[in-house]
Parts: structure tokens; C-alpha cells; sequence
């Protein structure tokens, strides 16, 4: 045996420096690698080694001894010294007195619950559960290090409401077992809606159970249970963070927040709590309107914000308090998607023709009205399918009954503001404020929007004609004050030689008046000399005159006087004919022409032709002016 030692080397200089306690510290070392290679050997002479990394879980074989030599019915575990598995165990360290053939020592590793963990505990000794109960309440046990204080306190056999943290436990594996399981996390913005599996029974008529404090957020769940926490849905919910749930006690299910939009108010209706005083007035007669955490429509809806909300025991309906544009137009709806079942009015008129309309309807709820909207509809839906559908389609087909299609068209203003004044007086009556009502495409039978097509072009053009007239006026005018503008150069000469003419008329007008002034003394005097001139000439004439007439008085009366006489002497055919020659022969007369035309036998000088020379004759003689006087 001294052969299987290990050989120990000691330097010299430890040994020195040590001094005399040198040679009992050398004896204990190698007494206590003895012990770890030789374990075994120890037990045979009662002595057990427990590393500082285990314990030593006893197994008591029989009993020489005493009176309790077995274990009570029903139990596992001794308690009192009785032969089987012992509740005490063995902590690292030496042992004396455990007799290989009474004990035996099974060393087990620590329990270890790592970070993000912990340790459900599984009690497979105990008192019985009470009946209906999941869990074992704790009791001192030091976090089940101690198997014999918790047995001797009442501990109960089963699944453990107690749990391990992290750290490093000594663990009777005989009685207990543990089971590791991931820390309860709830991510930002969520929350953790929780289903408690032990309790008390859900109160009548409840879906939930009732608030119980003072338990950590379900992470002491003999808190929960003592103060009569009920199983089932907690109305109580866990926020972001990392929770010591044990899963056996507690079901978390994860569900974002409730985010209530910008221009939205939540309307809660709550399906848990206590039946609540309805506030909302005795002339509001569609359904209770409660106080915040009773049962009902919640008379305060929420604003904008995110709420952690158990949504399993109430409900947020959403309302819009912006104005809200609902449209009845074929494959046209908003965001809000509260009119994707509303389509396009078909309406048929007096006449007897069908076509359709869009209408868009703009309505706005208060935010005071918001909770008697949902307690009166329920959402906002039922609000559009049995108010706003029904009542505006209802109105524009009676509308349309009235009229004919093209006069519907063409008053199509004044119906839009009678359809405001209508729709406005039925939604107050629901609480809804009607902000306008507008009429979109109106699409008549083919023939008669062809008829008002034309209308309207021929409108179009008379227009388009009238603005080209005005044009034109609006031109001419323009070229007018042009003309005007350019001759304004000229017209500022022109005035400026008018005044230049004025005066150098004037200056004529004066010299005229001066030179007629000399004129006149000039033609005074001419006149005056002229006078005296014209005097003695007409005195000269008038002798002259005198002197002449009595000249020709006396030569007439003498050639008359001769001419009488002649007369008398030849006779007054001859005096002619003698007349005659005198003239022909002074005046060179061509009395025979060139060609003779002759008639009938017989005397010429009687005959036609004789008349004619005479005629020719007294016509030549007619024709030749007297010579003049002397010639």
C-alpha cells in the first residue's frame, strides 16, 4: 500500500520557511490526497469525503436500533432516522460512522439555474394536494436545500409554486427534481395578457378574475393564491421587462399595444367588472354609458396614445373625430375603408329614365359624441349600413322621382344644398354632425347627355363669339386711342398753329383795317375823281349819243325814204329780186350749184326747184353778217 502513494518532493526552502509546523502541515496534505484516492478504503472504516462540488445523498440500508425502523405509509422520504432515502443529505466535507454496510453515499452535483432561467421544482414526497389545486405552496425549506424542514412544515408533494432563481442550489435529488425555463420576456411596446392555471373559481359572471394585488406581476404566485387569486384570464397585465413566471403557474401570451391614431379616439367597451351606474342621461335611450372599469361603454374614450390593454376583456373601437368622407362610387373608397361596400346610386327619374350618381358624404363626430355613437351602433360600420347608406340613398331616389333627368342636371347645385340640409337634420338625431354633402359624376342615358352636349357646345359658342366680339371692340378701341395717342403730336401742332393763325389773322385783321382805311380815303378821293370823269364822258356820251341817233334817225329816214321810193318805182317783186342780185353779186353767192338736177318739163323759174334757190338764197343772205363799218 505505501508503494501506491505518491511520492511527495518538498523544497528545502518551504521547509525552512515553514519552520516547525513544516512537518504536520506536510502530514495533513498527504493525508488528504489519501482520502481522494482512496475514498473507497475510507468508507470500509466509516469515513466519507464529500467534495466542495457535490453532496452526498444518504441511503440508510436497515436500522440496528430504535422503534421508528420504517417510513410512514405513503411517504419516501425519511424524516426520523428510518431505513430508505434520507431527507438530510451531506454537505462537502468529512464524514465519521457511515458504515459501508449501512449507508450508502451517492454524491451528486449542485443544482444549477444559469442566467435567464430558473428552476420549476418537482416535490415527489409531501402532504396531498388539496383538491382542485395545480400547485404546492412554499414553505421554509431554505429554496429546497433542506428536504427534512420542508417535509416537517407541511410541504406538499407535486408541482411547486416556488421557484429557483439563478444561482447554485444543494438539491435532494430523492425528493425534489427541477426543470429549468426560460425568464418570461415581454418586448417593448407589447404586453403580456396572463392566464393563471391554479386559483380560485372565475366569480359568476365574470370572464375574468378580479384584481389582486401585492403579487409582483405574478411572480409570487403563493401571494396571487393566498389573498384568492382566481385561475383563468387576469384582468392585470404585465408590461415590457423580464418576469420570474413560473410557466406552471402562469400562461403569457404576447400582444402589441393598443395604438390609438392621431385624429382617432378609442371608445372601450368593457366585457369585465362590476354592472355600472349609467351616465349617460335619461334622453340617451340606446344603451348604458358607465364610468371607467365597470362593465359597458366607457362614458371617457381614450385619445391618441398607446395603452396596454387586455384586449381578451375589452374592446377599443376606433372613431374618427377628423372629418370623415364617405363615398358612394363604384370602386372608389378611403383609407378608412368604412365605404368599400358602398357603391354608385342608381336612381330613376319622372320620365322614367335610369342613370346614376356619386355622392360623397363628409360627416365629423365629437369626441363627447364618440361614446354614445358606439354604445348606440356599436362601430362604426353599422353607423354607415344602417344610417348613412339607407338615408342618403333613400333621399337622392326621391329626389330623382321629382324631376327629369335634364332638369335634375341642371339644379343639380340646389339639390346638393337641399341633400346638405336633409342628411344634416337625420344625423343629429344620431349624435353625427353633417358637414356637407357633395354630388359627383352624374351619368345620364347616352341620348340625353348627347342632347346636353350640344346644348352646352352651342353655349360654348355663343360665348366663345361674344368674348371674340368683345375682342374685336376691346381692339378697335385700343387702335383708336393709338390713333389718338400718335395724332396727339399733330393736334398739339395744329392747336399751336391755330393760335399762330389767331394771331397773325389779327395782325391781318388790323393791317386789312388800315390798308381798307387808306382804301377808302383812296377810293374816296378816286371815287370823287372818277365821279367828276364819269360826268363829263357821260355828258360827252349823251351829246355823242344825241348827235348819232339824230344821224342815224336822219339816214334811216332818208334810205327808208328811198327804199319807199324804189318800191313804189319797181314794184316789190322786182325791188326783191334786184335786192337779191346786189347781194349775190357783193357777197360772191354761189346761187347755180355744181350739179343741176332738173324735174319736168316746163318753166323752171316757176317750178319747184326755182322755189328752192330762193329758199337756198334767203338762207345764204340770212347767214352773212354786214361788214363792218368803213370797210
Amino acid at each position: 500500500m505505501n508503494s501506491m502513494l505518491p511520492i511527495l518532493a518538498v523544497d528545502p526552502d518551504v521547509v525552512k520557511l515553514l519552520g516547525p509546523y513544516s512537518t504536520w502541515i506536510v502530514m495533513l496534505v498527504c493525508i488528504g490526497l489519501a482520502l481522494v484516492f482512496f475514498r473507497p478504503l475510507f468508507q470500509l472504516l466509516g469515513i466519507v469525503i464529500v467534495p466542495e462540488d457535490r453532496i452526498g445523498m444518504v441511503t440508510k440500508k436497515f436500522v440496528l436500533f430504535g422503534a421508528n425502523k420504517q417510513i410512514p405509509a405513503g411517504r419516501i422520504i425519511a424524516t426520523n432516522g428510518e431505513a430508505g432515502f434520507q431527507a438530510q443529505t451531506l454537505a462537502p466535507g468529512i464524514y465519521f460512522w457511515k458504515w459501508i454496510w449501512q449507508f450508502e453515499i451517492r454524491l451528486q452535483p449542485f443544482v444549477v439555474v444559469p442566467d435567464g432561467a430558473i428552476g420549476l421544482v418537482m416535490a415527489k414526497d409531501g402532504c396531498e394536494l388539496p383538491p382542485g389545486a395545480v400547485l404546492a405552496r412554499r414553505v421554509e425549506s431554505d429554496m429546497f436545500q433542506n428536504a427534512e424542514a420542508f417535509l416537517r412544515n407541511g410541504g406538499q408533494k407535486g408541482r411547486q409554486a416556488a421557484y429557483l432563481t439563478p444561482g447554485t442550489y444543494r438539491v435532494n435529488a430523492f425528493i425534489f427534481e427541477v426543470t429549468l425555463a426560460k425568464v418570461t420576456q415581454i418586448k417593448e411596446n407589447m404586453v403580456g395578457i396572463v392566464t393563471t392555471l391554479d386559483g380560485a373559481p372565475l366569480p359568476e359572471g365574470q370572464i375574468a378574475g378580479r384584481m389582486i394585488e401585492g403579487h409582483n406581476n405574478f411572480q409570487d404566485a403563493d401571494a396571487f393564491l393566498a389573498k384568492g387569486g382566481s385561475r383563468g384570464l387576469q384582468p392585470h397585465v404585465i408590461l415590457a421587462g423580464s418576469y420570474f413566471l413560473n410557466t406552471w403557474f402562469v400562461h403569457v401570451e404576447e400582444i402589441p399595444m393598443t395604438d390609438v391614431p392621431i385624429g382617432y379616439v378609442g371608445v372601450v367597451v368593457s366585457y369585465y367588472g362590476e354592472e355600472g351606474e349609467d351616465v349617460s342621461g335619461v334622453e340617451f335611450k340606446h344603451g348604458n354609458i358607465v364610468r371607467k372599469g365597470c362593465k359597458g361603454v366607457w362614458a371617457e374614450p381614450l385619445g391618441p396614445g398607446k395603452y396596454p390593454l387586455n384586449t381578451y376583456i375589452l374592446n377599443v373601437e376606433f372613431v374618427p373625430t377628423t372629418n370623415l368622407v364617405l363615398n358612394w362610387a363604384n370602386a372608389r373608397s378611403e383609407a378608412h375603408q368604412l365605404d368599400k361596400h358602398l357603391s354608385t346610386i342608381t336612381v330613376r327619374s319622372k320620365d322614367g329614365f335610369p342613370f346614376n350618381l356619386d355622392v360623397s358624404q363628409i360627416i365629423h363626430i365629437p369626441m363627447t359624441e364618440a361614446s354614445k355613437v358606439i354604445a348606440r351602433f356599436g362601430n362604426m360600420n353599422n353607423l354607415v349600413s344602417q344610417v348613412l347608406e339607407p338615408t342618403i340613398g333613400n333621399y337622392f331616389r326621391n329626389s330623382a322621382q321629382d324631376s327629369d333627368v335634364i332638369a335634375f342636371l341642371s339644379t343639380r347645385k340646389e339639390r346638393q344644398v337641399s341633400a346638405r340640409d336633409h342628411i344634416n337634420r337625420v344625423l343629429d338625431q344620431y349624435n353625427v354632425n353633417g358637414v356637407d354633402t357633395l354630388i359627383g359624376d352624374i351619368s345620364p342615358p347616352e341620348s340625353l347627355m348627347k342632347t346636353l352636349t350640344d346644348r352646352k357646345l352651342a353655349e360654348e359658342q355663343k360665348v366663345t363669339y361674344d368674348t371674340q366680339r368683345m375682342a374685336q371692340e376691346t381692339r378697335q378701341a385700343l387702335e383708336k386711342q393709338t390713333a389718338i395717342a400718335d395724332m396727339q403730336k399733330q393736334i398739339v401742332e395744329a392747336d399751336q398753329g391755330v393760335g399762330i393763325a389767331e394771331r397773325i389773322a389779327n395782325a391781318a385783321v388790323k393791317k386789312a383795317e388800315g390798308d381798307a382805311a387808306s382804301v377808302k380815303l383812296n377810293a374816296g378821293a378816286e371815287a370823287e375823281r372818277t365821279k367828276l370823269v364819269a360826268a363829263a364822258e357821260a355828258q360827252r356820251i349823251t351829246m355823242t349819243g344825241n348827235a348819232e341817233a339824230e344821224k342815224i334817225l336822219a339816214v334811216g329816214k332818208a334810205n327808208a325814204e328811198a327804199y319807199e321810193l324804189q318800191v313804189r318805182a319797181m314794184g316789190g317783186d322786182n325791188f326783191t329780186r334786184t335786192k337779191i342780185a346786189e347781194t349775190i353779186g357783193r357777197d360772191k353767192v354761189k346761187v347755180i350749184p355744181d350739179i343741176l338736177i332738173t324735174g319736168a318739163s316746163g318753166d323752171a323759174s316757176s317750178g319747184p326747184i326755182a322755189s328752192l334757190l330762193g329758199l337756198k338764197l334767203m338762207e345764204e343772205l340770212g347767214s352773212r353778217k354786214p361788214p363792218p363799218e368803213g370797210k
